[in-house]
């Protein structure tokens, strides 16, 4: 499959949309009449470049190539991918569909980030129907994974599941809304509380930061790792569900909501809110507020990423589909390490914490481990190799957002022993810190060292033997 997508609409969302597609190694043709749009491109890619590769242990698949073109025709020609995130006015939308189906590839998925409309509506008057899809998408769209998939009885099998593949091959997490609905499923969440938050304000009840603490600091915390419904099952004890809904139900009864009526937008509330939006963050630019985000998203997304749980086994899952080979060749230094650093690595001074260091060459010695044969079916076999010794030189500050690499080579391999050494550069070819690592291999069920598997040993044996022609890179020969 041709890895090529259009984007049609470069504002926010859109700008979002290509960053995903460019990240992961899609070339991208964008179409948008804002002569604006490629300073306001540029400045999304540096967010998204910056932040959707520290969320990954490895490194995102090669950059895409990126064209601003003039017109839809240019823009969707080869294109297997097309999403449409123009403004939400309907004629408009329909007249934008039109235009692509013109030149767009019959096989193409067609997808709207609409977050209202249902996708009979945006394929009314359409020739071709079944290409057009909604794939609603959250904003950072390259950070957050959820895509509501919500396609209409126009849609076959065939191009549902195409469009799952290529969501799920960007990293996204596809949800197949399996009935059409206005604003489908999420965003009807979001106009419940953006209501409730109105009505507050209007009341003088609350302000727009004491809104946003209640949800940041309370339940937006669980609705992040366990959404609603498992939020609430933990609320009704050893007892479940069905408990928490017998204690709190009756609650509902009562007038704590005004879901069913919405105040007047008035020109005092909007001067009231935007007066109060301005005091709690009118400070910072809407680009520091971005990247306050992105980092804020991704220590989040990291910590579920090491729980392998919620969206951060989605991260986990993405990261085996990009993840590079197991080297093959032997005869110079093995690449072990090719990643970016993430935020949450680096200490009050702004570098790399001393730790993270440790943590690069380990998961370097994992990969030699696994090149050896000391792979996952081998530790579940109750064999291994842990690690003993290792002296780490620190040579260079490592920050946030660097990209670097360790190269590795076996020094000793033989019988219980597998000695190994590690540079790790910059992405300027500087060397940053060095690591000598002594391993001895152990049973897993004594927890005492013992010999490796015949096989294991005859690859350490042979990386090593190459490795010995090698000029020793600690200088000693």
């Amino acid at each position: 499959m041709e890895k090529k997508a259009a984007i049609i609409g470069g504002g926010v969302i859109g700008g979002g949309w290509l960053a995903r597609f460019l990240l992961n190694g899609w070339d991208v043709n964008l179409y948008d009449p804002d002569p604006e749009s490629e300073r306001k491109i540029k400045a999304v890619l540096e967010n998204a470049r910056h932040a959707l590769p520290m969320l990954y242990d490895v490194n995102l698949p090669t950059e895409g190539s990126l064209k601003f073109c003039e017109n839809i025709k240019d823009a969707v020609d080869g294109a297997t991918w097309i999403q449409e995130s123009v403004p939400e006015r309907l004629a408009l939308k329909h007249k934008v569909f039109n235009e692509i189906i013109n030149y767009a590839s019959s096989d193409a998925v067609i997808g709207s980030s609409t977050s209202g409309f249902k996708p009979s509506e945006l394929q009314e008057e359409s020739i071709r129907p079944d290409s057009i899809i909604v794939t609603h998408p959250f904003n950072p769209v390259y950070l957050l994974p959820l895509i509501e998939l919500v396609p209409s009885p126009a849609n076959s099998e065939a191009i549902i599941n195409k469009a799952k593949e290529i969501l799920t091959s960007l990293g996204m997490f596809p949800l197949h809304v399996r009935k059409e609905i206005d604003a489908h499923i999420a965003d009807r969440f979001l106009e419940a509380v953006w209501r409730e938050g109105l009505w507050l304000i209007k009341d003088g009840i609350a302000t727009t930061q004491e809104i946003d603490d209640a949800i940041r600091y309370g339940f937006g915390l669980r609705w992040a790792q366990m959404g609603l419904f498992e939020t609430y099952r933990i609320a009704g004890g050893e007892e479940g569900m069905a408990h928490f809904i017998s204690q709190f139900g009756p609650c509902l009864q009562w007038p704590w909501t005004k879901l069913m009526d919405v105040p007047e937008l008035t020109d005092e509330l909007i001067e009231q809110i935007a007066n109060q939006s301005d005091m709690q963050s009118g400070h910072k630019s809407i680009r520091e507020l971005e990247r306050l985000r992105d980092n804020n998203l991704i220590a989040i997304l990291r910590s579920l990423k090491n729980e392998n749980t919620a969206a951060g086994a989605l991260i986990n899952k993405h990261e085996q589909i990009i993840k590079p080979e197991l080297p093959s060749e032997y005869n110079g230094p093995i690449t072990t390490i090719n990643r970016v650093i993430p935020n949450d690595w680096t200490d009050y001074n702004g570098h790399m914490n001393e730790s993270r260091y440790g943590q690069i060459f380990s998961d370097a010695a994992d990969i030699i481990m696994k090149t050896v044969g000391a792979n996952e079916a081998y530790i579940a076999s109750g064999l291994s190799y842990f690690t003993v010794d290792i002296s780490i030189k620190f040579l260079a500050e490592t920050h946030a957002g660097s990209n670097i690499h360790v190269k590795s080579f076996i020094l000793q391999g033989e019988g219980k022993k597998m000695r190994l050494f590690h540079q790790m550069f910059g992405d300027d070819g500087n060397l940053m810190a060095t690591g000598e690592q002594m391993l001895i291999h152990v049973s897993l069920k004594t927890r005492r060292a013992c010999e490796p598997r015949k096989d294991v040993l005859t690859n350490l044996e042979r990386i090593a033997a190459a490795h010995s022609k090698i000029e020793d890179p600690r200088g000693e020969k």
